[in-house]
């Protein structure tokens, strides 16, 4: 626990057996109470290491559902086993789970109820292999979501966040992508509700083990990034609210 409150890492996995060990034996159980790990129905032994690892909250997936669908099942256990504290953390190491502990106690210390593991601060994206064009993309996309948003992240591309639970239950993410965007529409909810996000500096590790989408699917987010922001704008503007901006339902 940190500051009397339950924390609680989750990780959305998929084929991550290469790295899962490293990342699991890099957090800091002296803070961190319990680890969920999700299953998008890998075709390696992710799950099965997993339980070697001593990992109890365990969940796999049927069939491939999508990375947005994965993280809905973790943020489910997450509230079922009473989690003060969420924090995801990648299990292909492309995110340092060091920065744990100094997420967690943004929060617990109730500065912010969000905070994010920022590339963009520094120079960590391209120093750890950021491909070029998705650096450029990065910084083009928060740009504009700034400006449609009236925000001043440094970005909203990143995987690893935290968030308590308090803002958690504020927002309906069950109305979510299954896809990748369901990590920027959360965001949006976040920023709709009212929510201060924090960021601190994160380094990332671009490596063949690592996950990444295809250039393909990074121009469908990209267009899914504008249709998110311009939603989130719409809504401010009482045009007309999606249904992700929509309060959620007992």
């Amino acid at each position: 626990m940190i500051k009397g409150k339950k924390l609680v890492v989750i990780m959305p996995a998929y084929n991550a057996e290469s790295t899962l060990e490293k990342v699991y034996k890099e957090l800091n159980f002296n803070i961190v109470d319990d680890v969920i790990l999700t299953d998008d129905f890998s075709s390696d032994q992710t799950l099965k290491l997993a339980s070697e690892l001593g990992i109890k909250h365990l969940r796999r997936h049927d069939q491939n559902l999508g990375y947005g669908a994965n993280q809905k099942t973790c943020y489910h256990l997450a509230k079922e086993i009473g989690a003060d504290i969420i924090i995801m953390v990648h299990p292909d190491y492309q995110y340092t789970p060091k920065l744990v502990e100094a997420m967690a106690s943004i929060i617990a210390n109730n500065i912010y109820p969000v905070v994010l593991g920022s590339r963009i601060l520094g120079k960590g994206a391209i120093k750890g292999g950021m491909p070029i064009y998705k650096y450029l993309a990065n910084r083009i996309l928060t740009l504009i979501q700034n400006i449609l948003m009236n925000q001043k992240l440094s970005e909203y591309h990143t995987g690893l966040r935290a968030f308590s639970i308090e803002a958690l239950n504020d927002i309906c993410y069950e109305n979510n992508s299954d896809d990748f965007i369901f990590d920027n529409e959360m965001l949006a909810q976040i920023l709709y509700k009212g929510h201060q996000i924090g960021e601190v500096t994160c380094p990332t590790s671009y490596f063949p083990e690592a996950s990444s989408i295809n250039l393909s699917r990074s121009i469908k987010y990209g267009f899914g990034v504008l249709r998110v922001s311009f939603q989130y704008f719409l809504g401010k503007l009482g045009v007309y609210v999606p249904k992700i901006f929509r309060a959620p339902t007992a």
